[in-house]
């Protein structure tokens, strides 16, 4: 088996908070120290593409993600996302890249504030990358989505799937 490959790219998974200006930034990716503690066992490709928040990513960014993509040798891909525009760069990425599996991820609480669903989510997109026949798909809360129907409910904070014409 080809190693998966993990895209960071930032979100609220790496950020970290400054108590002395109470605000979230990032400094490292907490991805590392998240599959020691996972005790992920998997053949595993780590790469920073960029630590940003995923309100700032511009079309440029999704494009060298995209571009990453493609150029990975092998067809499983994670990539940890903002999950404010998870599903706009999950469908960005589908658009350009096709015959990879690829799982976007990411966390609504920062991974060190101890209550973080990131290790979870973590998880089960290395799970679902494993799993899923070739396309793009988000990944959050146990849950995984197409990236054609994905959608992230500001309401409730939850990801969830568009329904189609027909459906009930």
């Amino acid at each position: 088996m080809r190693p998966i490959r993990v895209l960071i790219t930032g979100g609220t998974f790496d950020k970290e908070y400054d108590e002395i200006h109470g605000r979230l930034f990032f400094k490292d990716s907490h991805l590392p120290e998240m599959l020691a503690l996972g005790r992920a066992e998997l053949p595993l490709e780590v790469r920073t593409l960029m630590m940003v928040d995923s309100l700032d990513m511009t079309d440029a960014d999704r494009a060298l993600i995209a571009e990453q993509c493609r150029a990975t040798p092998g067809d499983r891909i994670v990539i940890t996302h903002g999950t404010d525009t998870m599903a706009e760069t999950a469908r960005f990425v589908a658009e350009r890249v096709q015959d990879k599996t690829i799982v976007l991820t990411g966390a609504m609480v920062p991974y060190k504030f101890g209550s973080s669903d990131g290790l979870f989510n973590l998880g089960s997109a290395l799970a679902f990358v494993q799993t899923l026949a070739a396309g793009v798909y988000v990944a959050m809360n146990g849950r995984c989505f197409a990236a054609a129907r994905v959608y992230k409910d500001k309401q409730t904070g939850t990801f969830e799937e568009e329904e189609t014409e027909g459906e009930l």
